[in-house]
């Protein structure tokens, strides 16, 4: 009797890409099929994706999902193992900005925030581990911000959610190693993604803080460089094809000038308050009664 032969697997990698209907996560999904990869795609609102699922067909797997519903990134993923069968590259992409001053948000928004830019990408992150695991292999790719690379006046909130991604993320890439799974913080600059048109504003702004508002929309106005999101799509697609990939990559010149610069403030700081810091420290036994 002769054995079936094994269907051979479909070319190409399986992306599960987050908040992929505009923006980068748009250019991440068209980049990736454009390479001859499959894609699930998955957004809110997932009528912006109409036009490529015509294109690409079977390639193509949208499905709407809130990443704040845990429950529903979880049934999302096992939906687009079930239909590609597994996933190579995860992008924790869904994501939008607060712009106001710390004071000025409410309990709701800043909890909007940090469930969005945070728990939404810690949610997808535990969903798609045991199946990157049970293969020893994947990528997750968590889409991070100049923002994470210092606090800024307006966007505090925003800065707030991307430091905690990144906190989670490098202790995430510590434990997933070990199962062959890869973990790369991307900080992108500036890009024409609508960050800045479809974010969330404070709803009752402080007139103390309105020459300060000013001064940094002025500067918003004149200095702000932003590109095109297929450049970040390119560097992406270099990102993953490494077989030695970074836990941190730059997105551009301002964001990897601001890191050197950032950097080298954070080490001059250091090093001028480096006594009192060592004398803070002076290791001993455990005092008595200690823990009782």
């Amino acid at each position: 009797m002769t054995a079936t032969p094994a269907v051979p697997p479909l070319p190409g990698r399986v992306w599960f890409i987050t908040g992929a209907s505009r923006g980068l996560g748009r250019a991440f999904a068209e980049a990736a099929l454009a390479a001859g990869d499959r894609v699930a795609a998955v957004a809110r609102d997932t009528a912006p994706l109409e036009p490529l699922a015509a294109e690409w067909g079977d390639r193509l797997f949208v499905r709407p999902l809130d990443v704040t519903d845990r429950a529903a990134v979880h049934t999302a993923v096992d939906g687009a193992v079930r239909h590609f069968g597994h996933l190579d590259i995860v992008v924790n992409n869904a994501g939008f900005l607060s712009m106001g001053m710390v004071e000025e948000f409410d309990e709701k928004q800043a909890r909007a925030q940090m469930d969005t830019n945070f728990f939404g990408a810690l949610w997808v992150s535990q969903a798609v581990l045991p199946h990157l695991r049970a293969r020893r292999s994947g990528h997750i790719l968590q889409i991070s911000s100049i923002g994470a690379l210092a606090g800024f006046a307006l966007t505090g909130l925003y800065s707030a959610s991307k430091f905690a991604l990144e906190g989670m993320s490098e202790a995430l890439a510590a434990e997933a190693a070990r199962f062959g799974v890869k973990v790369t913080i991307v900080e992108p600059g500036g890009y024409w993604t609508g960050l800045y048109t479809k974010g969330l504003t404070a709803t009752e702004p402080l007139e103390t803080y309105a020459p300060l508002r000013a001064e940094l929309e002025k500067q918003f106005a004149e200095g702000s460089v932003d590109s095109l999101p297929h450049l970040a799509a390119e560097a992406v697609l270099k990102l993953v094809a490494s077989e030695n990939p970074p836990l941190r990559l730059l997105l551009g010149s301002m964001a990897y000038d601001l890191a050197l610069e950032t950097s080298r403030q954070r080490v001059d700081t250091w090093a001028a308050w480096e006594e009192t810091s060592r004398a803070a420290e002076r290791g001993v036994p455990a005092p008595e009664g200690y823990g009782a």
